[in-house]
């Protein structure tokens, strides 16, 4: 991301939901290195910003302990040998359900890049970056930041999760812009999400996001432009999807004998021996052919990628060129195969403030050099492919 922010110098902003990765170090996390890796000697950036979501993994209580070796190892590899300043930080205070959001935010700085300073949010001042720190457990006390889990009586069914935000602010030359990390909530139930359009969870994310863009756009600091990039968990508008890719289709409803509610639609041709197209339960998204997810980059289900749409004057975004970015599979053999849990979708996104745009796109006369894409489209990245800004 090459441009007037920079003054010449080149931003990677990269979002990794990283849930996968403690559970199977051997294969997934050495794959997701190398990949990554991969991607800063190609772009060779003098500032990367990468948002982890779900740090320690799904099990994390067991899992935490390996985060500081993925970090060290982040931190000493031989790719990244030239970026000698750094600033970690991950909340891994499990035990602290009120404040815990499994969130990790790194950033590494090129040693030619030479006017960068970190805003300090309590002294309300900028400081200059020297050397790497890292900082963990609770970041609740560290100024340099502001993180926040989203309020109880947000979250579905007020049961508290690992969801939030963390903010930071730099100053690149004299350029300053805020970097938000953030994690919204997910489809609990495919047979709910179909329910009513847009789903009863795309009003949950709604409001979550919206309270973000109130907190890091409220009048106790100064307002800059900003880019907020992690696992937004947008979802395509399930029932509309279904509507589109069962049109012919009929409709069968299981229902559980007790309680009545529903557990199963099927959806059956009306001819070719009533073939099933497509079966839907609480984790179930099993439709014949995924392959459409996948044909040009899955352009036909961006009409359905709609969660946006009512924040499209506060925030902007790249025109997405990639495959839905979740639920692959986990098998670290199959980098291109959906998971059948959930219906495809664009997860993972790097959004920016309409003055953030104006930052990083040059004059319509210079050549574009913006790239946003998936990391290791065709490796085996975790349920999530990491997408990128650059």
């Amino acid at each position: 991301m090459a441009g007037k922010l920079t003054a010449g110098s080149g931003i990677l902003l990269v979002t990794a939901n990283v849930g996968s990765l403690f559970e199977d170090l051997d294969n997934l996390q050495k794959t997701w290195l190398r990949e990554f890796y991969q991607t800063v000697q190609s772009h060779k950036p003098h500032f990367i910003a990468v948002h982890c979501q779900e740090v320690g993994g799904k099990n994390y209580e067991a899992s935490m302990a390996h985060v500081d070796c993925f970090v060290k190892e982040l931190l000493s590899s031989d790719a990244m040998k030239e970026y000698s300043r750094a600033r970690v930080y991950l909340d891994e205070n499990y035990k602290s359900q009120e404040h815990f959001t499994a969130l990790g935010s790194c950033y590494f700085l090129h040693e030619s890049l030479k006017n960068i300073h970190q805003f300090d949010f309590k002294a309300k001042k900028f400081k200059k970056v020297v050397g790497k720190e890292i900082y963990s457990d609770t970041l609740e006390s560290t100024s340099m930041l502001e993180k926040e889990k989203f309020p109880q009586d947000y979250f579905p069914e007020c049961k508290w999760s690992r969801k939030g935000f963390i903010r930071t602010r730099w100053a690149l030359a004299d350029c300053a812009f805020d970097l938000v990390n953030i994690h919204l909530f997910h489809d609990a139930s495919n047979i709910l999400a179909r329910e009513k359009s847009p789903s009863v969870y795309s009003g949950m994310r709604q409001k979550a996001l919206g309270f973000v863009l109130d907190r890091i756009t409220d009048q106790r600091f100064e307002k800059v432009p900003y880019f907020v990039f992690g696992d937004f968990n947008f979802r395509l508008d399930t029932r509309q999807v279904i509507e589109s890719l069962c049109s012919t289709a009929t409709m069968q409803t299981v229902r559980v004998g007790d309680t009545n509610e529903v557990e199963k639609l099927i959806f059956r041709e009306s001819e070719n021996d009533r073939k099933v197209v497509l079966q839907l339960e609480k984790k179930l998204f099993n439709y014949i052919n995924q392959d459409v997810f996948r044909e040009n980059n899955g352009a036909l289900f961006l009409q359905f990628d709609s969660e946006l749409s009512c924040f499209k004057e506060r925030l902007h975004e790249l025109e997405i060129s990639f495959p839905p970015s979740y639920p692959y599979s986990e098998d670290s053999s199959q980098g291109k195969q959906y998971m059948d849990t959930r219906c495809p979708a664009w997860c993972d996104r790097v959004l920016m403030s309409a003055t953030a745009k104006d930052l990083v796109l040059k004059p319509e006369n210079e050549e574009k050099y913006l790239v946003y894409d998936n990391i290791g489209p065709n490796v085996c990245m975790g349920d999530h492919k990491v997408t990128s800004q650059a």
